[in-house]
């Protein structure tokens, strides 16, 4: 959908179809899912073809020298998807997945928000985490103090709350190229009594060749139940994927003596 901003009713409603009509599932495969775990979702109210707004082409504007990474990053992982559990994601480790700020995955995409005089958490359903961000005023955390998901602080607009959140840790993954200096701008504003729009705008220099836009709506979900999201299974998944790949290993190297 290059430089398409929004979808046609028509459009909108022929994806929607392809989405939610009755076809068979594709086969799983071993070691991962199949289709039933995947919420594909629909065409949002506002037609639009991308969650990024500015730039208006709905593109990342990474820098050369960050593709250059993730490049290299992909090609080293390609060769050692396991030599330790640092290589494996954050999610993979059950420490964090969405990250600040969420932007949604293949399932469980749901947020409970609550607010205290002094507060306001935010609880993500993929992977548990809960954000506690201060609304009083009280002073942001030394920059020498980092975090999985930064220090974040918000403040009221009007009717919007503003959350801006820096100190994100080196080890900090995105489901965006971004750094220890990314810095995250959120607003909150409850546009009826079933909906809140989101948006949020990323900036980082070292990363980005400008900030960076992206806007989606929250619609209120009152007879969803959030359940727990047991990660690992049992806390055994990693354990399973180190022991995997230490025997892919030997067998290569039988191969190899075998030559």
């Amino acid at each position: 959908m290059a430089d398409k901003e929004f979808f046609t009713p028509e459009e909108a409603a022929q994806r929607n179809f392809s989405v939610t009509q009755d076809r068979p599932d594709p086969p799983g495969s071993v070691g991962s899912y199949n289709a039933l775990w995947f919420d594909r979702g629909e065409v949002a109210e506002d037609l639009r073809t991308a969650l990024i707004v500015d730039p208006p082409n709905g593109r990342l504007p990474t820098r050369p020298e960050t593709d250059q990474r993730a490049q290299e990053r992909r090609a080293y992982l390609r060769d050692h998807p396991a030599d330790s559990w640092l290589d494996r994601s954050n999610w993979d480790r059950c420490i964090t997945y969405h990250g600040v700020p969420p932007v949604s995955t293949g399932y469980n995409n749901t947020y409970q928000i609550l607010q205290t005089p002094t507060h306001v958490a935010i609880r993500v359903e993929n992977i548990h985490d809960v954000r506690i961000i201060p609304i009083d005023g009280r002073p942001k955390l030394s920059d020498a103090i980092r975090q999985w998901n930064g220090d974040s602080r918000a403040y009221w607009e009007g009717d919007t709350l503003v959350v801006e959140t820096a100190n994100f840790s080196d080890q900090t993954v995105h489901r965006f190229p971004s750094s220890r200096d990314t810095r995250a701008v959120e607003r909150y504003t409850r546009v009826s009594e079933d909906r809140i729009d989101y948006q949020f705008t990323i900036e980082d220099p070292t990363v980005y060749t400008q900030p960076w836009t992206a806007v989606r709506p929250m619609p209120r979900l009152d007879d969803y139940i959030i359940y727990e999201y047991a990660c690992h299974e049992g806390n055994y998944a990693m354990t399973n994927i180190l022991l995997a790949e230490r025997s892919q290993e030997a067998a290569r190297a039988r191969q190899q003596d075998e030559q």
